[in-house]
Formats: C-alpha cells, sequence, structure tokens
C-alpha cells in the first residue's frame, strides 16, 4: 500500500475500491506458498500487497486465515476480500491522545466515543491516524501508521498501535494466531441466562453493502465471539465479551444474531426497547443514546520485543456508567 507521509494541502480522498475476487487452485498450484498462488491468481496487484492483505485477513485459503508462507493444494479455495485504499497522503494533526502506555516498539492508546481510527471517505482529517502521525512521526514509515486493528468510531477503548515494522508483523502475527486478548464491555437488548459462544460466519449483508451479517456466502469469514454476563437488569444485560477472530462489527452482527441488540446499536439494534414501566430517566436515556453501548475495556498481548505479557484495563466512558446506574435504579 502506498507509505502514508504528511502533505501541505489535503486533497479530497476517492472512495474505496472493494474488492471481490474467488479462484479455485489447480494442480499446478500445488505445493506452492499461499502468497505465490496468490501473486498467479491476481496478478494485477503486487506481491507486497497481496502479502499485507494475507496478514490482515482478507486473502484467505478455504475460508481460513493463514501465512503467506502456507502451502496450497489443489482444489483450494482463494478468496480476496479487500478494499484498495485511495491514493493519499495522510497530514499530522496535533490531538489531544489518551496514551495509557508506550514504549520504543508500541503504544497503547484509550480511544474516546466519536473519533474515527482511520481516514476513509468523508473523513481524511481528524482521524486517531493523523494524532498519531503528530505524536510519532516515524509511523509515516508504517502500514496504516502501525494501526494493526480497529475500533469503530462510536466504540471506545483500547487499541495497541506499533511503532517499527519488526513490532507491527509480531502484533499482526499474534492477531492472525487469536492471541491478543480483547475483551468488551457491552449493553444489550435481552436477559441473558448464561454465558455462551457464538460460531457463525460473517460476510457482507446481501443489500446493504456498508453492514455485515451472519451468512453461509462465499465471502463469510469464521467468527468466534464468547460472553459471560457481569449483570442482569429487568430487560437488559451488561456483558463481558471475548473476540475470538476479529472482523468488521463482529460484536454488534453476532448479537444481534442471538437476539440480544447493543444498546443504541443505529446499524444493528433496532428501535429502542425500554421495559415496561421503565423509571423516567431511564426511557428518556435510552431515547437519547445513539451509539452502540461497547467499550474494548481490556487489552493483552505479548510486547513484541520482549515477549513479556502485558495487559490494561480502561474504564468505560461514562455515558456507558450512566446507563448502567439507570438501569440498577429501574430494577428496584
Amino acid at each position: 500500500m502506498p507509505v502514508p507521509t504528511a502533505y501541505d494541502q489535503p486533497e479530497p480522498l476517492q472512495e474505496a475500491e472493494q474488492i471481490e475476487l474467488s479462484q479455485t487452485a489447480g494442480p499446478m498450484h500445488t505445493g506452492l506458498r499461499l502468497d505465490q498462488v496468490a501473486a498467479q491468481m491476481f496478478p494485477e496487484y503486487s506481491r507486497a500487497r497481496l502479502q499485507e492483505w494475507i496478514k490482515e485477513g482478507q486473502l484467505t485459503l478455504n475460508g481460513e486465515v493463514m501465512r503467506a508462507k502456507d502451502k496450497v493444494l489443489e482444489g483450494d479455495q482463494v478468496v480476496l476480500m479487500a478494499e484498495m485504499e485511495a491514493a493519499i497522503d495522510f497530514k499530522p494533526e496535533t490531538m489531544a491522545l489518551d496514551i495509557v502506555y508506550e514504549d520504543d516498539d508500541v503504544i497503547v492508546v484509550n480511544k474516546p466515543v466519536g473519533l474515527v481510527v482511520h481516514p476513509a471517505a468523508g473523513n481524511y482529517s481528524g482521524t486517531l491516524l493523523n494524532g498519531l502521525l503528530a505524536h510519532c512521526p516515524e509511523l509515516q514509515t508504517l502500514p496504516r501508521a502501525g494501526i494493526v486493528h480497529r475500533l469503530d468510531k462510536d466504540t471506545s477503548g483500547l487499541m495497541v498501535v506499533a511503532k517499527n515494522l519488526n513490532a507491527h508483523q509480531e502484533l499482526v502475527g499474534q492477531l492472525q494466531e487469536r492471541t491478543v486478548s480483547r475483551h468488551y464491555h457491552a449493553v444489550v437488548y435481552g436477559v441473558a441466562t448464561a454465558g455462551g459462544t457464538v460460531d457463525a460466519p460473517i460476510g457482507r449483508h446481501q443489500t446493504q453493502r456498508q453492514k455485515r451479517a451472519v451468512t453461509d456466502a462465499a465471502d463469510a469469514r469464521p467468527a468466534v465471539t464468547h460472553y459471560r454476563v457481569v449483570s442482569r437488569f429487568r430487560s437488559h444485560s451488561h456483558l463481558l465479551v471475548q473476540l475470538e477472530t476479529g472482523r468488521t462489527h463482529q460484536i454488534r452482527v453476532h448479537m444481534a444474531h442471538i437476539g440480544m441488540p447493543i444498546v443504541g446499536d443505529q446499524a444493528y439494534g433496532g428501535r429502542v426497547k425500554p421495559p415496561r414501566g421503565a423509571v423516567p430517566a431511564l426511557l428518556d436515556f435510552l431515547l437519547t443514546f445513539k451509539r452502540q453501548a461497547l467499550h474494548a475495556g481490556v487489552l493483552g498481548f505479548e510486547h513484541p520485543r520482549t515477549g513479556e505479557t502485558m495487559q490494561w484495563e480502561a474504564p468505560m466512558p461514562a455515558d456507558m456508567q450512566e446507563l448502567l446506574k439507570l438501569l440498577e435504579l429501574d430494577r428496584g
């Protein structure tokens, strides 16, 4: 992908190109590395770009996220579902960042609600990436300025950013191996009787392409979400959710799929469902709460240089804490 550099005057960002390609490996591909096969199947893209898509899980083998060096067999399905980002430069912008940890290799930041992580159409400035470039200019040399995973604009919480290529590759590898620990606080509709696991593939919504859905379509990718109950209320639950995979909108899609959509979720939550006879303060709050009640509260991984297991926690933002107080008050 293009290396981000600073620029003086921002230019309009073009829409990202959506890439959806699939091919079946033939006898000539047997025994070759996945990145070699991908280069033969999709010659319009550079080997480096294909390798990056493999690392990010956007180029899969038989529906599984693999390594570039993994071998391909005849009959294997190679699927490329990616976005070709517009070729623009990114401008450093000074902003207040809630950095909870930083060393020579990583930055752990607590992202607030409302902050977009990465520039996209309509948001080419004022993003976390812009702020990170101002804080740490050397990030300009890294893919996506060292950002290895994202949070939705209206989801708050902890993210890790790599500060050099070795750390970037190591953290991407940990994400692919599912060894990064990510726990989210979620307030959902419905009273959960117990914890559980949602193991359901996620792909693009058939008619609303900006959304995701549980589907058995060819483009769907494996997705696993674990959850346990923290508190139960009259018609809501406070859950602690653990991601095993990291698909776009995964928690939001999976919770809606099992009939417990996240409170305030404008895309997947449906209409507001206050409990019968709710105290007026809770009713008013639910009617005006317009973002998903989801917070990435715990993040843990092995330090990319030392191998030390590290973990951080970030408290829920004030609006979620207020929501839980009102739910407790309503319970009586």
